[in-house]
């Protein structure tokens, strides 16, 4: 009888040729899957987050007058990414408001229209996650689709603008003291409770809608980019719906992982066209550890 091989999971996670992810960043999402709190708490606490939620949800809309407390959620966002978030997965959800920035910074800088407005939310730490960083995360998807849609129309540069894509270091706070060291997966779940509680109905609508923009984001790349790669990471479903059944924090992981191979994506392109031409500079072609 043959022997059977017995590969690992999570070997096969980082190796996979098919995942146009940085390997560093990769590596930090790997390791969050492997926490025991993905493994243990996520189960108990993803259910609990969806029926908090739902009933937050149900008493809002009875309630005549828009309730709102966006200082509150600020506070409350950066506190519990301090003590109860792994520092690493606290990395992972700053980088991905740079990453989904420059993303849009490279279409509004090749759109053939003019208008856009070019975000520049790049925030650096935990501490600037406050001051309204994740409704402007938000809201920017919304005016650069907006900008791109209404704008007027203006000749596509010769040359892509590539110049936008550096992510720069992150400080998770490591050396702070922590109660719990929570995955990010677990910890959107539980972020999801006072988003919901202090957003107004139809803030938390446009904020839960925005994932679905990742198709309509994907499709301008390609077209931008002249490169219909991207069209593989386009999820399932329509931008003309709205969706109130939908799981939002595993919405945002799989929205933050897309961002991620769209990013890679493009600064694979950068590289490429950056390198000299072998056949000019008498060197053997460039090769990469995720080529």
């Amino acid at each position: 009888m043959r022997t059977l091989r017995d590969p690992s999971v999570w070997t096969a996670m980082l190796a996979d040729p098919a995942v146009p992810m940085d390997r560093a960043t990769l590596l930090l999402v790997v390791r969050d899957q492997r926490r025991w709190t993905r493994r243990w708490l996520y189960p108990v606490v993803r259910p609990f987050s969806a029926v908090m939620v739902w009933l937050i949800r149900v008493l809002k809309r009875l309630v005549p007058v828009p309730l709102s407390a966006h200082g509150t959620m600020d506070r409350l966002c950066v506190w519990f990414l301090h003590r109860f978030v792994h520092p690493e997965a606290g990395a992972l959800l700053v980088r991905h408001f740079i990453v989904e920035t420059n993303l849009l910074a490279f279409l509004v800088r090749n759109a053939p229209v003019a208008g856009a407005v070019e975000p520049v939310l790049r925030p650096v730490s935990l501490a600037q996650l406050g001051d309204r960083a994740v409704i402007e995360h938000d809201v920017n998807v919304y005016e650069v689709l907006i900008g791109l849609g209404t704008g007027v129309p203006r000749r596509r540069p010769e040359r892509l603008d590539l110049s936008m894509l550096d992510v720069p270091p992150i400080d998770p706070a490591p050396g702070r003291r922590r109660w719990l060291r929570l995955d990010i997966q677990t910890a959107l779940c539980l972020m999801n409770i006072p988003f919901a509680l202090c957003l107004t109905v139809p803030e938390y609508q446009r904020a839960v809608h925005s994932m679905r923009l990742d198709s309509s984001l994907l499709a301008l790349l390609a077209d931008t980019a002249g490169d219909e790669t991207f069209l593989r990471w386009r999820p399932a479903g329509v931008t003309v719906r709205l969706d109130s059944g939908l799981d939002v924090p595993r919405a945002v992981y799989e929205h933050a992982v897309i961002c991620e191979y769209a990013h890679e994506h493009l600064v694979r392109l950068r590289d490429r066209l950056a390198a000299p031409d072998p056949a000019q500079a008498g060197q053997s072609p460039r090769t990469t550890a995720y080529a």
